[in-house]
């Protein structure tokens, strides 16, 4: 009885395993993309100041001016606190290495400190008023420019749509040049894709109207979809 039983279970399972390799013989494949451009309508600005003297508090105690003038000159652009954030304070020693023929002995020659400001401008028409206004104030540093969307969500889903069509539409097409009916879809999965990353933007730290091209963004969505196969 038990050789009986092993065998109809064996037998059973080979039949499913049959059943599911046919049915996994039974479908198409696809994948499809959607792209997305817009113009950004934010930008993050990452900048701070640093300063040298021979005692750290010297040091600390001008970096801190400085990064106080330039919140200051944010205040009154109309900049609100929640689109600026300090970060990266930091203060090290300056060393002195030896020369050989002076009289100059290694150790500590001074120290320096610097504190950097993230700013998020959603005006991009003042970008450049901005930056020339914490430049004046004494911003020393900068460490990038970032251009990129309040609300991604509504261009993401227009790019996931697309990306559905995209293929749909190749699904269609494989169908019908292997002569079969296309059914319906068995699995549907997000790839990758996504909100655009900071688009980066290269600039001067020199006075006067300061340049910048936005350009656009990319918002992509990448599908793989499988469809049954209908005859």
């Amino acid at each position: 009885m038990r050789f009986l039983a092993w065998v109809t279970t064996a037998v059973l399972l080979a039949g499913s395993m049959a059943t599911a390799q046919e049915t996994a013989l039974r479908q198409i494949t696809v994948t499809g993309e959607g792209r997305v451009a817009a113009a950004p309508d934010m930008a993050t600005l990452r900048l701070g100041a640093a300063a040298e003297a021979k005692e750290a508090g010297e040091a600390l105690r001008q970096t801190s001016d400085i990064t106080q003038r330039i919140l200051d000159r944010l205040g009154e652009a109309g900049i609100e606190a929640r689109d600026i954030q300090t970060s990266g304070l930091s203060l090290s020693p300056l060393r002195q290495n030896y020369r050989e023929g002076t009289a100059e002995t290694p150790g500590i020659a001074g120290y320096a400190a610097s504190n950097g400001v993230t700013v998020r401008l959603r005006d991009l028409d003042r970008l450049g008023e901005v930056l020339d206004a914490v430049v004046s104030d004494g911003a020393n540093t900068l460490d990038g420019l970032s251009f990129g969307l309040q609300e991604p969500r509504p261009l993401m889903d227009e790019a996931r749509q697309l990306a559905v069509a995209d293929a749909r539409a190749k699904a269609e097409l494989y169908a019908k040049a292997a002569g079969v009916t296309l059914g319906a879809v068995q699995s549907l999965v997000e790839r990758g894709g996504g909100s655009p990353g900071p688009y980066m933007a290269e600039m001067s730290m020199a006075r006067g109207s300061v340049p910048v091209a936005a350009g656009e963004l990319d918002v992509s969505a990448d599908v793989q979809i499988v469809y049954e196969i209908a005859d």
